[in-house]
């Protein structure tokens, strides 16, 4: 796999949305870019994976939970330069419609938290602002009244 960092060229991300009575399953991410914010779960495609394997793989690496992938809903750029202005990392994120199939929510890899979330306490965390977005397009966030997207913070991963 070409490095996390500085690459020589974009890398591919994948991520599952899995809503789950109400909830929505989230991370709170515990590698750059996005460190410490909470996210959609997903992480690199492996090669000769296709997306709905590796967000199936992914999510049960990050969250011990299965799923099964489906289309994909979301897709945007991760693009992060340093001081200097070079790109230190540079993601395409495709994020895919999952269901629940089994499992309990525990954070492992390189997520800090796993947890089922309510529109409400989505809130209250600091989210960044790609996965905020992608919650409104899909209805599972009202637009906020003033139109603006805190508390989120910048980044994806």
């Amino acid at each position: 796999m070409s490095n996390r960092e500085y690459p020589d060229q974009p890398r591919v991300g994948v991520g599952a949305v899995v809503l789950r009575e109400g909830r929505v399953l989230l991370v709170r991410r515990g590698v750059a870019p996005a460190r410490g914010l909470w996210a959609i779960p997903g992480g690199g495609l492996r090669i000769g994976e296709t997306l709905q394997e590796g967000a199936e793989r992914e999510i049960l690496e990050e969250t011990g939970i299965v799923i099964r992938a489906g289309a994909p809903v979301f897709a945007c750029d991760s693009l992060e330069r340093d001081a200097d202005g070079r790109v230190h990392f540079h993601y395409v994120i495709v994020d895919m419609a999952s269901d629940y199939v089994s499992g309990e929510v525990r954070a492992a890899d390189d997520a800090l938290e796993a947890r089922w979330l309510s529109p409400a306490e989505v809130r209250n965390l600091s989210v960044t602002k790609t996965t905020l977005k992608l919650l409104r397009q899909i209805g599972f966030m009202p637009p906020d009244a003033a139109g603006d997207e805190a508390p989120a913070r910048p980044g994806r991963g």
